[in-house]
C-alpha cells in the first residue's frame, strides 16, 4: 500500500474534525475511509451505518463483507481498493442523507477522488450515483454502464451491497456482472485524460 501524501493526511485530519453539518453532534467516529491512497479502483458508497461508526471505517458487517467477497472475485483485495462514502458521518437511525449534508459534506470526497485519481470508480447505490453523475434515473437502469468520468476515470455504477442482502439474489447476480466490467478496465490500458471536467453533482 502507498503511504498517503502530506496532502492526504491533512484532508483526512480536517475530515476527522469537521463541524461543517448538523451530523457532527451524533456521531461517534466520523469515517473518512480506507484503503490505498494511490489505488487503481475506488468505490462510493452513501453514508455510515451503525457499525462503521462505531469502528470508524466504511462497510464492515455484512455489507463489508460481500464487498469483500465482490472485489476478491476479480482479484482485488479491499487494501488495494480505496473505499469511501458521500457523507461521513452517521446519519441518525440510517436515515436517508439530506441535501445540506451532502453539500457540506461532498468537497472532502471530490479532494479524495482528485488526490487517488483512480481508473475506476464504483459508485454503489443511488445516491452515490446520482452525486457523481448528473442523473435522476434510478440504479437499476444506471447499472451495467462504463461512463467516460472525471481526470480520465471511468465510472461504473452498481447497487448498494445492502441490496443484495435483503434475500434478491438477482441484485448480487448483477452486481457480480458489474465488477466483472471493472476488471475488464483494468486490465485496458488506460487512456491519457482528456477534456472531460464532469464533476460532482448535487
Amino acid at each position: 500500500m502507498t503511504p498517503a501524501s502530506p496532502a492526504f493526511v491533512e484532508l483526512r485530519d480536517t475530515a476527522l474534525t469537521c463541524t461543517a453539518c448538523r451530523l457532527a453532534d451524533t456521531r461517534t467516529n466520523v469515517v473518512f475511509g480506507v484503503g490505498d491512497p494511490d489505488a487503481r479502483l475506488m468505490l462510493v458508497g452513501e453514508a455510515p451505518g451503525k457499525n462503521e461508526d462505531l469502528q470508524g471505517e466504511p462497510f464492515v458487517g455484512a455489507a463489508g463483507r460481500l464487498l469483500d467477497e465482490l472485489l476478491g472475485s476479480i482479484g482485488v483485495s479491499r487494501e488495494e481498493a480505496y473505499i469511501a462514502n458521500v457523507l461521513k458521518c452517521r446519519p441518525p437511525g440510517n436515515r436517508d442523507p439530506q441535501q445540506d449534508e451532502i453539500d457540506s459534506c461532498k468537497g472532502y470526497l471530490r479532494e479524495q477522488i482528485r488526490m487517488i485519481s483512480p481508473e475506476v470508480v464504483v459508485t454503489l447505490g443511488n445516491f452515490a450515483t446520482k452525486l457523481l453523475v448528473p442523473t435522476e434515473v434510478g440504479i437499476t437502469r444506471m447499472r451495467g454502464q462504463l461512463i467516460d468520468w472525471w481526470l480520465g476515470a471511468i465510472l461504473v455504477p452498481t447497487f448498494h451491497p445492502a441490496a443484495a442482502l435483503r434475500g434478491r439474489p438477482r441484485v448480487k447476480e448483477q452486481m457480480q456482472e458489474d465488477f466483472e466490467l471493472v476488471r475488464q478496465v483494468l486490465d485496458r490500458p488506460r487512456p491519457e485524460p482528456g477534456q472531460n471536467t464532469l464533476e460532482l453533482g448535487g
